[in-house]
């Protein structure tokens, strides 16, 4: 169990990674009953997480969820909760970040971490609907390589290699342009969590990049400073797509947060066993 207790001091902020030349970790993986939950944001699948997925899948279970066919983050996070077993460490990315609040807000007991990638809790701004109905609108008429020509520009860092960028746009080409406008339309309808967030007592990663237009690094910090004893870390030279721009930092950061928070979990599961032994 993890005692929350408010604190102005509890927050670090902010220590800058290197979008490359990071050290990746290394080594035997860690037996663990806590799945790693990875969700992908707006347009996006299972490929944006590619770069992670070596380390984390050695530390344990990992689920990539699927937002595709659902037209509200609650059902989003219901199929996440449906479909895995026992303790979960939420990581979501932009849109997934708002679906692993969501997940917490209905199995506070099943997230047992949360890491939060390029996201926000605030709910819909007025300026919102027309910018997203004319993205829509132009994946109807034109398609998904209209989207990803018109939305791409201001998702990354101006030093994003051409490699990366061509992959990005090859993932949005493959969205479907209905699973893209449900996924708008849950954006455009969900739940200011500010209130929310500032509740939560569980262990909280928040990670973003320095060059993000689109979930500014401000937002960052007033959300880190919202959860008490949460931890933000920016990262230099990435943009809105964070885990395809600078995956090697973005994964360095997750397996130390995950790593610490699973040997937590198993130091607390080792007492109450030895507690039992004991009566």
């Amino acid at each position: 169990m993890w005692l929350c207790v408010p604190s102005r001091t509890t927050t670090t902020i902010v220590r800058l990674y290197p979008a490359s030349n990071s050290r990746l970790p290394t080594g035997a993986g860690i037996v663990t009953a806590a799945t790693i939950v990875l969700i992908p944001g707006l347009m996006n699948d299972g490929w944006v997480w590619t770069g992670q997925l070596g380390s984390l899948s050695r530390m344990g279970p990992v689920y990539v969820a699927c937002n595709d066919g659902l037209t509200t983050l609650a059902d989003m996070a219901d199929r996440i909760l449906e479909t895995t077993q026992g303790p979960l460490i939420a990581v979501g990315h932009s849109m997934g970040g708002r679906v692993a609040l969501e997940m917490i807000a209905r199995a506070p007991d099943r997230v047992i971490a949360l890491a939060l990638v390029s996201t926000g809790a605030h709910g819909a701004r007025e300026t919102e609907a027309a910018s997203r109905q004319t993205l829509v609108d132009l994946a109807i008429t034109d398609g998904m390589t209209a989207v990803a020509r018109a939305w791409m520009p201001g998702m990354m860092s101006a030093s994003t290699p051409e490699e990366t960028r061509r992959a990005i746009q090859a993932m949005i080409e493959r969205a479907d342009a209905k699973v893209f406008a449900g996924q708008q339309h849950a954006l455009l309808n969900r739940p200011d969590r500010l209130r929310f967030v500032a509740s939560l007592c569980l262990p909280t990663l928040i990670v973003t990049g320095d060059a993000d237009t689109w979930a500014s690094p401000t937002q960052h910090e007033e959300l880190a400073h919202a959860i008490s004893g949460s931890r933000l870390e920016i990262v230099e030279v990435a943009g809105h797509m964070l885990p395809a721009e600078a995956p090697d930092a973005l994964t360095t950061l997750l397996h130390a947060f995950i790593l610490e928070n699973l040997q937590a979990q198993q130091s607390s599961e080792d007492a109450n066993f030895a507690s039992i032994g004991t009566e």
